[in-house]
């Protein structure tokens, strides 16, 4: 056991240096996660589409299989409201929601998106944690939210819900205003309320829980079952067999783009949580690592007769929060599920269904990241037309469809960064031999027939054009020398390289001196060097600073 310990194991790494002394605050922790999983799991797995005990079989299952191979000491894995509304969408349209033929799908794609997810792991590749930009996740989310309210409203009004696109759903919503049930309307908003003021109050607060005993024992003390409350109706105790789902090939192809689609969402979330809540806060987290054990839990998952799960921010937020050490803390939520299911789920008979809407009706408010969007909006007006288009992209499109151009938007955002970065010239302070850009609040001396041109991204073949168009500009009949500041040059690849190339030869032609300098990230001097661009510049002009490259290379330039 202690060699199982060493941080440097593959497996059970939450309990590197683990300290005994720290069982009691992980015991204390896993209490109050048990407290919120509870009607979170259920309400989730409602959500996407299948019967309540499924998302208890998902999150035990999940919860030990990270216990095994995950890294993070505070991470919560299990069933998510941010994926099950994307591929409950898509399910739904091949089978009846809750039907075997639905759960095996939903097993099937929990599988899928392990394989995917851990895959990625393997493979080092945490940096995918990074490819949704801050205004498209929002974007996102507030897309999401949507579609939660959507799918729970008419739980919350005790009406009947129709399938179809999200317009379709609210317009249904409105033609059922006349008919709420009254009764179910105020279980969900007394639920939903007190979840919210017990987040005010303190995360760790079992407020959800609570809200839900208190309706359950309200509907079968006052007969609202025969006042029109929904409730669950008998839930199978127990644990299912570990099996494999009963999924056809063909089946499992037309999951593959819902797969990775479902699989890139949840690393990315994934990837916030492991930096929002580091095991180590001197150490930077392993996403990678991370994304292993999210994998296998996904892996589990499928086998437990669940479906695809994810990594919780509220709820590692309140591991973290409750003093938690390690990974014990999620298997004490795991033992309290369990004994739930085992022997004591009968309790849930008579749980409502409007108090589950009411619990994912406040995730949904969550989503929603107002202070965000005000920021945005406040410091760059053009992304926040992103978060615009992407909220009314996963409104419009099916939510699956909407979801991926989330993803392209995003992609697309980054690219338009990479393919035209910023530019720009740089100046002289007065008195000094310091070069500095030139903005309309900082201007300074610039020198007759020299230019000095910073550009701040890596050189490469999506921006080559555009480094090429920037030089050129420089360069006119009575330029003498054109100096290069690459700081923010911090690699260059071949197409990039050709570009170089091709400026430097004109400005040779054109009689004009060509150097380089601060150029500071030993990458792109290693790829201009072997990519010969150092050859034709001139180790003679590369320099250090840009006031040797003037000195030494236009020493009688005055100032313009």
């Amino acid at each position: 056991m202690p060699g199982m310990l060493r941080p440097d194991w593959p497996l059970f790494r939450s309990l590197a240096g683990y300290a005994p002394a720290s069982l009691p605050r992980d015991l204390l922790a896993g209490l109050t996660l048990a407290a919120i999983v509870i009607p979170e799991q259920m309400a989730t797995a409602r959500l996407a589409g299948l019967p309540p005990q499924a998302g208890f079989f998902a999150f035990i299952a999940a919860a030990c299989a990270f216990f095994v191979f995950g890294v993070n000491r505070f991470m919560s894995v299990g069933a998510d409201s941010t994926i099950a509304p994307i591929f409950a969408a898509t399910l739904a349209v091949a089978a009846v929601a809750g039907s075997p033929a639905y759960v095996a799908l939903a097993t099937l794609l929990a599988i899928m998106v392990g394989v995917i997810v851990a895959a990625a792991g393997f493979a080092r590749m945490g940096w995918i944690a990074d490819l949704l930009s801050t205004p498209v996740t929002t974007g996102f989310l507030a897309g999401v939210a949507l579609h939660i309210i959507a799918s729970q409203a008419p739980g919350a009004l005790g009406v009947a819900g129709v399938e179809g696109p999200l317009p379709r759903q609210l317009l249904a919503l409105v033609q059922a205003a006349p008919h709420v049930n009254l009764y179910a309307l105020a279980i969900a908003v007394g639920v939903g309320g007190a979840t919210a003021v017990g987040h005010l109050l303190s995360p760790r607060l079992p407020a959800a829980l609570i809200g839900m005993v208190v309706a359950t024992l309200a509907v079968s003390g006052l007969g609202l079952e025969a006042h029109g409350v929904a409730v669950l109706g008998a839930i199978r105790g127990g644990f299912p067999a570990v099996a494999l789902p009963a999924a056809t090939l063909a089946q499992g192809l037309g999951l593959a783009p819902l797969a990775l689609l479902v699989a890139l969402v949840a690393m990315v979330q994934t990837g916030a949580v492991s930096r929002a809540f580091p095991s180590d806060a001197d150490q930077p987290p392993d996403v990678s690592g991370d994304y292993v054990g999210l994998g296998f839990a996904n892996l589990a998952a499928g086998l437990f007769g669940g479906f695809p799960v994810n990594a919780s921010p509220p709820r590692t937020g309140v591991v973290a929060e409750s003093g938690g050490r390690s990974q014990i803390a999620s298997l004490v939520a795991v033992a309290v599920v369990g004994v739930l299911l085992v022997f004591a789920a009968g309790l849930l008979t008579h749980v409502p269904r409007a108090a589950l809407a009411g619990v994912l009706l406040f995730v949904a408010a969550r989503l929603v990241r107002l202070r965000t969007m005000r920021d945005v909006l406040r410091a760059s007006p053009a992304e926040f037309l992103l978060i615009l288009a992407t909220t009314a992209a996963i409104v419009v499109l099916p939510i699956q469809i909407g979801a991926g151009a989330g993803i392209v938007l995003s992609l697309l955002n980054g690219m338009w960064s990479s393919v035209h970065p910023r530019s720009y010239r740089l100046h002289r302070v007065p008195g000094t031999t310091v070069w500095w850009p030139t903005t309309p609040h900082h201007t300074g001396e610039t020198l007759k027939d020299v230019e000095v041109v910073g550009f701040a991204a890596p050189l490469t073949f999506f921006n080559a054009a555009a480094f090429s168009a920037v030089i050129v500009q420089a360069l006119d009949k009575t330029t003498k020398l054109i100096v290069l500041e690459a700081t923010g040059v911090i690699d260059v690849d071949y197409t990039a390289a050709q570009a170089v190339k091709t400026v430097v030869r004109r400005c040779h032609e054109a009689g004009c001196a060509f150097a380089i300098a601060r150029l500071e990230a030993a990458e792109a001097r290693h790829a201009l060097r072997r990519l010969g661009v150092i050859d034709l510049v001139g180790e003679d002009h590369l320099f250090e600073t840009v006031d040797a490259a003037v000195t030494a290379l236009a020493p009688d330039a005055k100032p313009a």
